[in-house]
């Protein structure tokens, strides 16, 4: 594990649910990298599709390669953590912004060298949860020292502005439920982490937050989700 994490709401550490969610994802980077695939799209089993999401989606990668961006990373499903401040919209490409610190897997494409990349930074070794680990490797994680285990932190990230994937169910919401923070501690399995409910009021702060957001210099602002967010949704 990365010596000193902890969850920054609970402050606890990696659960095997985390651990589970990483190794998922790291499996797929190394088949990608294996089978030489130039560019893979990721999809978690539990999201909700934007309308026309297909021809929505093969609209901007057209455009991406239209205009020859040199990616290795796109979001299509995410939170954006820090939604106070615009991020930067790609020139010559419709719909995509360079990628801030963001949480959730949710969907994103990867290329072959983006895989490459992940794969090569040895992350068994210094593990965190992989929705903090990309912004790690992106070079936009807020806690420095996380950083400081990863040498080479230059991949090239972007994400769909709007969204394309989003949660089926947000925390709180009938029908929710997370393998992810609700397993137990990864090395004491007596340890449980249901602490959500406990939690709601950071996700409302964080809803507030999104609600207010625009992204003034890229595109025009969508609708907010009238929906609790917290970071579980990986």
């Amino acid at each position: 594990m990365l010596p000193g994490y902890r969850d920054p709401y609970s402050s606890r550490p990696l659960t095997r649910g985390e651990i589970g969610c990483f190794l998922s994802h790291y499996y797929i980077w190394k088949e990608v990298v294996n089978r030489e695939l130039e560019k893979t799209l990721v999809i978690e089993d539990d999201v909700r599709f934007e309308h026309q999401f297909k021809r929505k989606l093969m609209k901007l990668m057209g455009d991406i390669q239209q205009a020859q961006l040199d990616w290795e990373l796109i979001y299509i499903g995410r939170k954006r953590m820090r939604v106070q401040e615009p991020e930067k919209a790609v020139p010559n490409v419709m719909n995509l912004v360079e990628a801030d610190y963001s949480y959730w897997t949710l969907g994103y494409a990867i290329s072959f060298q983006g895989a490459q990349k992940l794969i090569g930074a040895e992350p068994f070794s210094k593990m965190l949860p992989v929705d903090e680990f990309l912004p790690v490797m992106y070079n936009k994680h807020p806690v420095a020292k996380y950083m400081e285990y990863y040498e080479s932190r230059d991949l090239k990230a972007f994400s769909a502005e709007p969204l394309l994937v989003y949660p089926t169910h947000y925390t709180g919401q009938p029908g929710y439920l997370s393998d992810t923070e609700t397993s137990t501690i990864w090395d004491n399995e007596t340890v449980s982490t249901d602490w959500d409910r406990t939690h709601s009021w950071k996700s409302r702060q964080q809803g507030k937050m999104h609600s207010d957001a625009q992204h003034k210099d890229a595109l025009p602002s969508q609708s907010s989700l009238n929906a609790p967010s917290s970071r579980d949704e990986l």
